[in-house]
Order: structure tokens, then C-alpha cells, then sequence
């Protein structure tokens, strides 16, 4: 059975640096002092990450325009998003965002970093929200309902059943997944190839509980990496035709997403 690739990262902590939401948290919400209070209550296991997560949210307000301004002064992008970005386009490799985030939020800010049409090529997957014109409700729509909120392994899942279901049975695609911390735990157990940004919380669980993975400081890590993957396909193949793992129409998330649906 042939395999594709499909790329898949995290948003907070891995193509930025900063977390979002603890920039709005910190500057219009709960604070700084609070919301290490509050991680600290999801570290221990004493409160879930969707309840802590809905009383910061529910702690903001400000208007989103006053809000996006913060966080386009204090978010630093991966120095080689861009480039690895750029080069799963060239190469076909469909590329997903897989979030805990809000979607309106996320879409602004890779609008604002890399522009709207790069921004247009990436699908986002994540919590939606409601957040009022005022700023005085910043409300989360949960994706699934579970104590995570959004749970990716869930979603990784749902795309590979349906890319099953979909693809032909020589087109089974490779699940890339690139995260750093938390809320990225579950899936360490569901992607076919795992990268883990190096110090943090998702490399400590994949050492600790035996997960393979990858670990890199920037995306030129990843990017080498995957590169090295296509090689050895192109080997196998003789060097005809695309490299077996990469599949351009492996792109489900885009369908899957259209739909109307809260497990799709």
C-alpha cells in the first residue's frame, strides 16, 4: 500500500513561539500570576483543560481589533515557517493547522504573518468562537465534547478513517503531526510520524511513555527531515513518478471542514 504525507502542526508554541492566548490572557484578561494558577491546576490534573481554558477565555475583555494589535506586537513565527510553508506548497504536501486555539483568531494572525493568499493554502482545525463586537465575551465553541475541548487524537483519527473511506486503496496517507506541549499529548500516540519541539512538554511525554519522535528547534529541522522521507520513497520507486508518500489530493481536511458537522 502506498503512503501519502499530510502535513499537520500545531499552532501555539510551534509555528509561533507565543502562546495567543496567554497574550490576550495576560494583557486584557485573568494576568499573568492567574494563568500560572490556572496551568498549574491543568498540569496537576485537578481541573480539565477545557474548564480552565473557558475561564480565561471567559476573563477577556476586549475588542478583537485591541486584541489582535497586542498579539501582532508580541508574536514571534518560527524563522523557518515560511520557508518549510513554501515548500510543502511546491511539493503538494496538503497542510493543515490542528489547534486547542479560537479559529478566528488563528486565521487573523497567519493572515497578518504570512499575508492572505499564503494564508488561504492552510486549513485550519480548531474551536471556533463567539466573541462579541464589544470585547465583553470571548466564548469558545468547543469542537468536541471532552474535557480537552478539541481532541486531536480524535481528529486524527476522523482524517485517517476518512481518507481511508475516500482514497483508493494505493493511496493510504502519511500523517505528519509537528506540536510542542499539552494539548498535543493525545496525538503523540495517532500521527504516523511525530515532531516534537525539543524542551518541551510533548518531547517530556514522548520520553517518558516510549513514543518515537523527532525533535526539532526550528521547521528547517522538520523540513530536512521530511526531505529525507521523499528521498527514500524516490529510491523506491526508481526514481519515476512523485515520491509514493506524498499524495496531492490527500487533502480531506478541507472536506471534512466544509461540513457542518462537530465530529467532522
Amino acid at each position: 500500500m502506498r503512503m501519502k504525507s499530510n502535513s499537520s502542526p500545531d499552532f501555539d508554541g510551534t509555528i509561533f513561539m507565543q502562546d495567543t492566548g496567554h497574550i490576550l490572557f495576560d494583557s486584557h484578561g485573568c494576568g499573568s500570576e492567574q494563568r500560572a494558577i490556572l496551568d498549574e491546576q491543568i498540569k496537576s490534573g485537578e481541573r480539565s483543560f477545557r474548564d480552565v481554558s473557558e475561564e480565561m477565555w471567559s476573563s477577556l475583555n476586549v475588542p478583537f481589533e485591541d486584541g489582535f494589535a497586542v498579539m501582532e506586537k508580541k508574536l514571534e513565527i518560527d524563522p523557518d515557517f515560511r520557508e518549510f510553508h513554501k515548500y510543502c506548497l511546491a511539493n503538494d504536501i496538503p497542510f493543515n493547522v490542528i489547534s486547542a486555539g479560537l479559529k478566528p483568531v488563528l486565521r487573523a494572525v497567519l493572515d497578518k504573518f504570512l499575508g492572505e493568499e499564503d494564508s488561504s493554502h492552510i486549513e485550519i482545525v480548531a474551536n471556533d468562537a463567539k466573541i462579541a463586537p464589544d470585547g465583553s465575551e470571548w466564548k469558545p465553541i468547543w469542537r468536541h465534547d471532552t474535557e480537552l475541548g478539541h481532541d486531536k487524537a480524535r481528529s486524527i483519527t476522523e482524517y485517517r478513517e476518512s481518507a481511508k473511506t475516500a482514497a483508493s486503496t494505493d493511496e493510504l496517507p502519511l500523517i505528519v503531526f509537528i506540536g510542542d506541549g499539552v494539548s498535543d499529548l493525545p496525538a503523540a500516540r495517532e500521527a504516523d510520524v511525530l515532531f516534537a519541539r525539543k524542551g518541551l512538554r510533548l518531547e517530556e511525554y514522548c520520553v517518558e511513555h516510549k513514543i518515537p519522535y523527532i525533535g526539532f528547534d526550528t521547521f528547517a529541522d522538520v523540513q530536512r527531515e521530511i526531505e529525507k522521507i521523499t528521498e527514500e520513497d524516490v529510491k523506491k520507486t526508481g526514481g519515476k513518478g512523485k515520491p509514493v508518500r506524498f499524495n496531492p489530493r490527500a487533502n480531506f481536511w478541507r472536506r471534512l471542514s466544509s461540513q457542518q458537522s462537530v465530529t467532522r
